[in-house]
């Protein structure tokens, strides 16, 4: 096994296209974003002796990809390897042994890996095997995800939804919601006002406006990315930025004002950003991650919730791991332990 940089996008796309399941985390354009915004990031191949298949190229037969990025913070840096792998787990070894020094080499305290594999008991050996432990913070990126398989018709789909969420789509149609979409990135400000909006009444912490319109930029000019805006009585009063990546649209980022209570803006939102992917032909529609359905009172009960009332069906990943490097290690999972109790996670 041979582990490269690779730097060819079309060799890096072409993988992850025949990938199943696959990640924007993991794509070529996250790759620019993250570089472009300050990390540092690493494409990593994973080769198979010379002489096997015929597109194997020079360095042999790519068997397996691994994007990965350094992240600096005050409590030490770290490498992270979002939603990936995407390899057999007997690679995570050859994976893990390229990582260590890779790390040392850039004074990272810990190596912290989300995978994009199933939740299943052999699947978790595989990595505690070689020594890695669960991270303390949940769904750093979303381990339970609830995903709808868009390929059957609008009225089947329409009939596996919750009674209540069919009921709010026509609702707000017949109270005269407008959706609008956009893939133009100079809508930016359109969205992220109402995103404001939404980070003021949820307290959480907000991406900012520079790693915001970046992202859009990126994806919006690959035509990967699109606006959907609800519209009432003139004003946008919701908002949600959708990620069209290999066989999936992905709900990445979405915002609401509650200016006119009763309004049921969200539903339609959401299906009409259903209906432009099967316009598209994708087979899947994400909507990121959830909670488990006993977890009533977790912060995003209420949303998980939401999401579940369109249909579809839960899927678990693995839940992250992380590789100590250091002692100071622990700092950074005391802080992140602290921090996942007062969110109530």
């Amino acid at each position: 096994m041979e582990i490269k940089e690779i730097h060819s996008k079309q060799e890096w796309e072409g993988f992850l296209a025949a990938t199943a399941p696959a990640s924007f985390l993991q794509s070529w354009h996250w790759g620019e974003f993250n570089e472009t915004t300050g990390h540092k990031i690493w494409r990593l191949g994973f080769y198979s002796a010379k002489g096997g298949s015929s597109s194997g190229g020079e360095h042999g037969t790519l068997v397996g990809v691994a994007f990965v990025l350094k992240v600096t913070a005050r409590r030490g840096a770290f490498l992270f390897c979002p939603h990936g792998p995407l390899l057999r787990p007997d690679l995570l070894a050859s994976l893990t042994e390229f990582l260590i020094p890779l790390a040392k080499h850039e004074r990272c305290v810990f190596i912290r890996i989300s995978p994009l594999m199933e939740a299943t008991v052999a699947n978790d050996k595989a990595f505690t095997d070689l020594g890695y432990r669960n991270a303390p913070i949940h769904m750093m990126h979303p381990e339970l995800a609830w995903i709808l398989d868009i390929t059957p018709s609008e009225d089947q789909l329409l009939a596996g939804m919750r009674k209540t969420t069919r009921y709010s789509i026509k609702k707000a149609e017949k109270d005269g919601v407008v959706i609008t979409t956009s893939s133009d990135p100079n809508d930016f400000e359109k969205f992220y006002n109402v995103y404001k909006e939404t980070v003021r009444r949820q307290e959480f912490k907000a991406f900012s406006e520079e790693y915001f319109k970046t992202e859009v930029e990126i994806f919006f000019r690959e035509h990967q990315g699109m606006f959907f805006f609800a519209e009432y009585r003139g004003e946008v009063v919701g908002g949600a930025v959708i990620i069209f990546y290999g066989n999936s649209a992905f709900y990445h980022h979405g915002a609401t004002n509650r200016k006119f209570p009763g309004l049921t803006d969200a539903q339609l939102l959401q299906w009409t950003a259903i209906k432009e992917a099967k316009r598209r032909g994708l087979k899947y529609y994400n909507f990121w991650g959830v909670v488990p359905e006993d977890k009533k009172k977790h912060p995003w009960a209420g949303l998980s919730l939401f999401k579940r009332g369109f249909g579809g069906s839960e899927q678990a990943y693995v839940h992250a791991k992380d590789y100590r490097l250091s002692h100071r290690y622990w700092l950074t999972y005391a802080i992140e332990k602290a921090r996942k109790i007062k969110r109530r996670l």
